[in-house]
């Protein structure tokens, strides 16, 4: 995992980072990485902030706020887990393992926030800095993902138009506690079930399921 981060972190550090507390609740007495997650957040959204005003002169605070959002949302987080194939690393207990947590959008964008958080108690501010920026770039560098990334599903419906296949609808469930609800949306075009996506609200939910149908869609456009 250290070489996909391209950051050597404490072996333990790094463990808690990528332990989910279901396999805490399952194993007992093991450390979850929520902790770090709270971290991590704080420390991605200053970062994300301060590159996009220094490298943006131009931009007004509410097109600054805009590219913010989406970039340090579950959507675009999950993006860049599955970049580096993060989810293989996760430890999972059995219960999520076996209704595919390891590509659940929230779990994974969780789990990034979680290794942003162990870069700074680790290796400091400045490495965790660079940590996110190395993640995050890799997002602006395709304009036509980032736009969709942070209007999923009006790029969705757009694309969908041009395309001749109708209006996206969403068909939202939810499982888990009222505490600890996780959100599943699956994107229909006519009768089909193109694509889904998870996170912890319904909204979240269907801006990942709507991030995941224009990629596919797209790629039927680009070959």
């Amino acid at each position: 995992m250290s070489a996909s981060l391209q950051l050597q972190i404490d072996p333990a550090l790094l463990e808690t980072a990528l332990t989910h507390r279901s396999f805490a609740y399952e194993n007992g007495a093991v450390t979850h990485n929520e902790r770090l997650e709270f971290l991590g957040d704080s420390i991605l959204g200053q970062a994300v902030t301060v590159m996009l005003y220094r490298e943006n002169p131009t931009l007004d605070e509410g097109d600054l706020a805009k590219r913010r959002a989406s970039l340090v949302s579950s959507v675009a987080l999950a993006e860049v887990a599955r970049s580096i194939n993060l989810g293989r690393h996760i430890r999972l207990g059995r219960g999520e393992e076996l209704t595919g947590g390891r590509d659940k959008s929230s779990i994974l964008a969780d789990t990034v926030e979680a290794l942003i958080g162990a870069a700074y108690l680790d290796r400091g501010p400045d490495e965790a800095t660079a940590l996110v920026l190395r993640l995050i770039r890799p997002l602006l560098a395709t304009p036509d993902r980032f736009g969709a990334a942070m209007d999923p599903k009006t790029s969705l419906q757009e694309l969908a138009a041009r395309l001749g296949r109708g209006i996206p609808i969403y068909r939202v469930t939810n499982t888990g506690p009222d505490h600890s609800k996780v959100f599943h949306a699956e994107v229909l075009l006519g009768d089909d079930a193109i694509a889904g996506g998870d996170g912890t609200s319904k909204k979240q939910a269907e801006m990942a399921a709507a991030l995941d149908a224009w990629t596919r869609l797209q790629q039927t456009v680009t070959g």
